[in-house]
């Protein structure tokens, strides 16, 4: 019969890259006790990687030696385990859509969440608790807008919307004012001016 570290390994080889791992998802390899203790000693030799209070993330190996998974797919798969909106931050999403050159601090993401920071190797990932309304239209280009537009706050929206409007696609601009209500009372006064003005 194989060690639980070995169980615990072939299984992870079988999971795709960045998928995260929990104790709770180990149970069918043996029992509470041991299944506890096994992923932290691992992690301890190097073979997985810590992202955070119990949650492992199992390498990936490569020509060029082991190394942890995407900061982009582990979060992806981190979400999806906890069932959380993890997106990317206001700043990020700004410098995406042109409204801004600075370059955002690497790895803060938004989170419906609670606050809180995961690592990946030697690269920190900041999750930020955000509301509800900043994590509005998900990973589309109408969200990426709204996270922007949070970020650059009352001052800069008319602006930045301006430029939006210009270039951002038709049906990606009509989803950001159609979701207008949901947002806080200044963003939404800025967006019916712009699309209505």
């Amino acid at each position: 019969m194989l060690r639980m570290t070995e169980q615990i390994m072939e299984y992870g080889a079988r999971l795709p890259e960045g998928a995260p791992i929990e104790a709770k998802g180990l149970l069918h390899l043996g029992n509470r006790a041991a299944v506890d203790q096994a992923p932290s000693r691992l992690a301890e030799r190097g073979r997985l990687t810590r992202a955070g209070r119990g949650v492992y993330l199992f390498q990936r190996k490569s020509r060029f030696g082991t190394r942890a998974p995407s900061v982009q797919t582990a979060v992806q798969a981190l979400a999806a385990q906890r069932g959380e909106m993890i997106v990317s931050s206001g700043a990020a999403s700004a410098n995406r859509l042109g409204l801004t050159t600075q370059v955002p601090i690497p790895y803060v993401y938004l989170t419906s969440g609670r606050s809180r920071k995961m690592s990946l190797g030697k690269q920190v990932v900041e999750l930020r608790h955000a509301p509800r309304w900043q994590l509005a239209l998900a990973q589309s280009p109408a969200g990426e807008a709204v996270r922007a537009l949070a970020w650059l706050g009352p001052e800069k929206a008319e602006s930045a919307l301006q430029t939006l409007k210009r270039n951002l696609a038709p049906a990606a601009f009509s989803e950001l004012v159609a979701a207008a209500p949901q947002f806080p009372t200044w963003l939404a006064r800025s967006v019916g001016k712009v699309a209505y003005g």
